[in-house]
């Protein structure tokens, strides 16, 4: 992933230890990595890891100036425009809020509009889906996005590598997330494979 241009979302679901270990994981490969947390994102993500989101998004700039972080209503933001071209955007987590807005192109923030502009432009988009159980309403909302080039990718770990603690659950869905937005990982191992 290294020099790749990289959007990441963070919508106001449940799921923020996914969002924080997606975007370690991003940084740490070299790529660059623009991210934006809406504002219903940032109490649920203090509430789930115990800090605050901005001294979050301070450390890991710091630590890796290639990520850099937009308010959810900054439409400057080079992930707003189809003109800027980015390889992949993941959306972690994902909200049904959000999900329905990017299906039916109401880009009224940040988060939004970047899901829209990955769309139109072709690229990949990646929705970490968190809710359960879905309605009809979400499932169609799920089928148009499909239908559209997105990749619908509910926050489902799985157990067949014999996962031992909560943070190699994590690391499961989020190498799934990367291998969905079309890059190698290294997180876990694939299927038939043993992991280094």
């Amino acid at each position: 992933m290294n020099g790749k241009k990289i959007a990441v979302g963070i919508c106001g679901a449940s799921g923020m230890p996914y969002a924080k270990r997606l975007l370690e994981v991003l940084a740490e490969s070299g790529a660059f990595v623009y991210a934006v947390a809406s504002s219903a994102a940032k109490p649920i993500f203090k509430s789930e890891l115990g800090v605050e989101f901005q001294d979050f998004a301070n450390a890991l700039s710091k630590k890796c100036p290639s990520v850099k972080f937009f308010d959810d209503f900054d439409f400057s933001a080079p992930i707003a425009s189809g003109s800027f071209c980015f390889d992949a955007m993941a959306i972690c987590p994902c909200s049904m809020k959000t999900l329905s807005r990017i299906a039916t192109a109401t880009g009224d923030n940040l988060v939004c509009r970047a899901g829209d502009v990955a769309l139109k432009e072709r690229r990949r988009l990646v929705l970490v889906a968190r809710e359960t159980p879905l309605s009809l309403i979400h499932l169609r909302n799920m089928v148009s996005l499909t239908e559209a080039g997105a990749t619908v990718l509910p926050a489902c770990p799985a157990f067949y590598f014999k996962e031992s603690s909560v943070n190699e659950l994590v690391d499961f869905v989020v190498a799934r997330t990367i291998s969905a937005m079309g890059f190698r990982q290294n997180l876990t191992a694939q299927w038939g494979e043993k992991h280094q």
